[in-house]
C-alpha cells in the first residue's frame, strides 16, 4: 500500500499535484464553512474566532512554529532517513518552488486546515477528536508510524495552544510557519543536491 501510493506520487505531474493540492484546500475549506453556519449562531460567534490585537500571535504562534521546526530538524540529523519518508509527496511540493509560492502554498494550508480542525471541530467537539481527524486527514503518515505518531503529537500541541489562547490566528500563523519553513528547508536540499550532483557530472565529464 505505502509503494502505490509513493508510485502515484511519483507519477503526478507537477501541475497534476498543485490540482489535487489546491482541490483539497477547497474542499476543506468549503466543509469549514458549511459547518459554520451549522454550528455557530451567529456570524459575530464565528468572527470571535480571530482576534487580531492579541500579542500571542507572535509571542505563542510564531515561537511554537519556529521550536517545532527546530526540533524537527534535529531529528531529521540523528534517526534514520526511513522514518521521515512521507512517499515523496511533501518533496515534489516544494522542492521547485520558489519563496513565494512556498509561502503562498503554507499560508492557504494553514488557514484552510485550522479554520476547519481547530476553528470548528475542536471548538464544539472537543481536542481529541479535532487531533485525531486532523490526523486521519493526512493519509500518507498512516504508512510510516513515526510520521504517525509526529502528526497526532503535533496536532494536540496545536490543539493545546489554541484552547489555552483562544485565537485561531495564533495556531494559523504556528501551523504557516511548520509549513513555510520545512518547504524552505526541503528547497534548500533539493538545490544544493542539484548543485552536487552537476558538479559530479562536470568532474565525470573533465576526465
Amino acid at each position: 500500500m505505502r509503494k502505490r501510493y509513493a508510485d502515484i506520487i511519483k507519477e503526478l505531474t507537477d501541475k497534476e499535484l498543485l490540482f489535487h493540492l489546491y482541490l483539497t484546500q477547497v474542499l476543506i475549506l468549503s466543509i469549514s464553512l458549511i459547518l459554520s453556519i451549522i454550528f455557530f449562531n451567529s456570524f459575530e460567534e464565528f468572527q470571535a474566532l480571530f482576534e487580531f490585537n492579541d500579542i500571542n500571535i507572535l509571542v505563542i504562534g510564531a515561537t511554537a512554529g519556529t521550536a517545532v521546526v527546530l526540533i524537527d530538524i534535529v531529528l531529521m540529523k540523528v534517526i534514520p532517513e526511513v522514518l521521515y519518508d512521507d512517499g515523496g509527496l511533501n518533496e515534489k511540493i516544494f522542492q521547485r518552488r520558489g519563496f513565494i509560492q512556498i509561502a503562498f502554498i503554507a499560508a492557504v494550508v494553514a488557514f484552510s486546515e485550522e479554520l476547519l480542525f481547530r476553528g470548528v471541530i475542536q471548538t464544539h467537539f472537543g481536542i481529541a477528536v479535532s487531533s485525531l481527524i486532523f490526523a486521519l486527514v493526512h493519509y500518507r503518515y498512516l504508512f510510516n508510524w513515526f510520521l504517525f505518531v509526529n502528526i497526532i503529537t503535533l496536532s494536540f500541541l496545536i490543539g493545546y495552544i489554541y484552547h489555552i489562547t483562544n485565537n485561531l490566528l495564533v495556531t494559523i500563523v504556528m501551523h504557516f510557519l511548520i509549513d513555510f519553513l520545512l518547504g524552505i528547508l526541503i528547497r534548500k536540499r533539493y538545490l544544493k543536491k542539484t548543485k552536487r550532483k552537476a558538479e559530479e557530472e562536470n568532474a565525470f565529464n573533465d576526465h
